[in-house]
């Protein structure tokens, strides 16, 4: 713990953004992670070491009235605990002294603040010596009004043992509404309601998780996709990928602020491309626009293409521009990131192909050991004792931009708690915990259609990367602590295909692949092609 400094000196680490976790130390959030070079998830309870800081909410209301209105605060339980039910909090009128800091006996009010809740504003002194003035003149508890961003009120182990009364953070913003609504003459409750881990949101992430995975691994398979537009994934190609990862994923650690918004400016461009991938069979259906523009010397336009093409980049494009200028609209702008998420999921899932369950396996293996060397080993070589990934994963404390990496599905949790009012928490998966093991998924189909064989090792192969999804969420409700998702979802698909191909006695081609060579020169007419 540190030592007690001055507020206006206050180390920017203990400060929590918003889409961190309600309660540091004391709650969990699902912050499932991937970047371009973390292709990952993992549950994170993040364990704040300098301060614990915890959501509660301040009920004003008038003076003998019991209904009234909900304000966020930021509390530290070590000073004293909140009751979590309203019913059971006490009601006490406030004593408003905002005009002052509250950091020596000058500033106490003849009388003192007998049975009240004292109200002061934040500065020139610790918060000890605040809430100290307050506690010995007779407060009942104290809320800092705060013209700046909520931190966690802190101070050293003799410090909460002397201090016997709540001590919270309130918002400027928040005591000007309060001061329109009530008027002088008000009354608080403070309280600290608790929350599920577990989550209704996480139904839909799964649904949506395992949507993208068979969609886009039957999509794969089908006789639609051409071999020309696909890419075959080499081991050379796969041991640069992952140092790559590696790469960036320290770069991003070091340097986010400047790298976050190259992050969000290729997710805009990727993800119209695998809109617009994902559109096009349908479009196409359409017997409207099919007539092409006029001849031309327009960069990309020189082939004339029809108009119904234009007409759907100009969409797409504009998709992704809405969400990349509105994409820190918490109401709705998490619908257009997940709608252009698994579009994008989609389309890589076409397009990139692992030519043998080998390829698949060592891709697979490699990431598993990144996954959890960077979750559980990196935390003992950074200062902060936190891994690489939960850091770039929830946006570094220090982050001036207070950005966030958008390679995840993001739905916002469901329960109608009064926390709400604080922030607006999401349950996120991100894109590799889709894509990795979504390619061996893609690469079951296309052995299926070589095989005949019914598609049972795409349907088995789904099955195990659901199953493997629910034990990830089990996991972190259980435990409670870091759980990187490729720690399941890896086992559960490799095995699943493992066995099924053991079983059917088949491992020799499927791990080797061996149709797929002879079948790139069958000819079209040739029901086994499916290229």
């Amino acid at each position: 713990m540190k030592s007690p400094v001055a507020e206006s000196e206050a180390d920017p680490s203990l400060s929590v953004s918003s889409s961190q976790h309600r309660s540091l130390g004391s709650f969990c959030s699902l912050f499932q992670i991937t970047t371009p070079s973390s292709f990952h998830s993992v549950m994170t309870c993040i364990s704040v070491h300098q301060a614990v800081g915890e959501y509660g909410m301040a009920h004003f209301s008038e003076l003998g009235k019991s209904k009234g209105k909900d304000y966020c605060i930021f509390f530290n339980s070590k000073w004293a605990h909140l009751p979590q039910d309203l019913n059971k909090a006490s009601r006490l009128q406030t004593y408003d002294l905002t005009a002052s800091v509250l950091c020596s006996a000058s500033d106490v009010p003849k009388g003192g603040f007998p049975n009240r809740i004292a109200m002061v504003l934040r500065g020139n002194c610790t918060f000890y010596e605040k809430v100290r003035l307050a506690q010995i003149n007779g407060a009942k508890g104290l809320l800092i009004v705060s013209k700046e961003r909520l931190i966690p009120p802190f101070g050293n182990k003799t410090q909460y043992e002397e201090i016997d009364i709540p001590v919270a953070l309130l918002s400027y913003s928040d005591l000007l509404d309060i001061t329109k609504s009530f008027g002088e003459k008000r009354q608080v409750a403070m309280y600290a309601p608790s929350e599920p881990v577990v989550d209704y949101n996480m139904v839909i992430i799964f649904l949506m998780a395992v949507g993208t995975v068979a969609v886009g691994g039957y999509w794969a398979g089908s006789r639609d996709i051409k071999k020309c537009e696909t890419v075959d994934v080499t081991p050379i190609m796969i041991a640069v990928f992952v140092v790559m990862c590696c790469s960036m994923l320290v770069l991003l650690y070091l340097f986010y602020d400047h790298l976050v918004y190259m992050i969000i400016v290729i997710f805009c461009l990727a993800s119209s491309v695998g809109l617009y991938s994902c559109l096009w069979p349908f479009v196409r259906r359409v017997p409207f626009g099919k007539c092409r523009i006029p001849e031309n010397n327009l960069p990309y336009c020189h082939k004339r293409p029809q108009v119904r093409m234009l007409l759907l980049s100009a969409l797409c494009v504009a998709v992704s521009i809405t969400w990349g200028v509105f994409r820190n609209e918490d109401q709705w702008a998490w619908v257009l990131q997940d709608a252009l998420g698994i579009a994008f999921c989609i389309y890589m899932l076409k397009t990139i192909r692992l030519p043998t369950f080998k390829a698949c396996t060592l891709l697979l293996v490699v990431l598993f050991i990144y996954d959890v060397f960077f979750v559980f080993i990196t935390p003992y070589f950074t200062k902060s004792g936190e891994s690489i990934m939960v850091e770039v994963a929830a946006g570094p404390s220090g982050s001036s931009t207070h950005e966030k990496l958008p390679m995840v599905l993001k739905v916002p949790r469901l329960n109608f708690s009064p926390l709400s009012l604080c922030d607006r928490p999401f349950s996120l998966l991100g894109f590799g915990d889709i894509l990795v093991p979504g390619l061996l998924v893609a690469y079951c189909h296309r052995f299926d259609i070589l095989m005949q064989s019914s598609r049972i090792y795409f349907l088995a192969c789904t099955v195990g990367y659901g199953v493997g999804l629910l034990i990830t969420f089990v996991a972190l409700a259980l435990m409670e602590m870091g759980q990187p998702a490729l720690l399941y979802l890896v086992p559960c698909t490799l095995l699943t295909s493992l066995t099924v191909a053991l079983w059917r006695r088949e491992l020799p081609l499927f791990w080797t692949g061996s149709g797929f060579v002879v079948n790139n020169t069958t000819s079209p007419s040739d029901p086994g092609a499916i290229w």
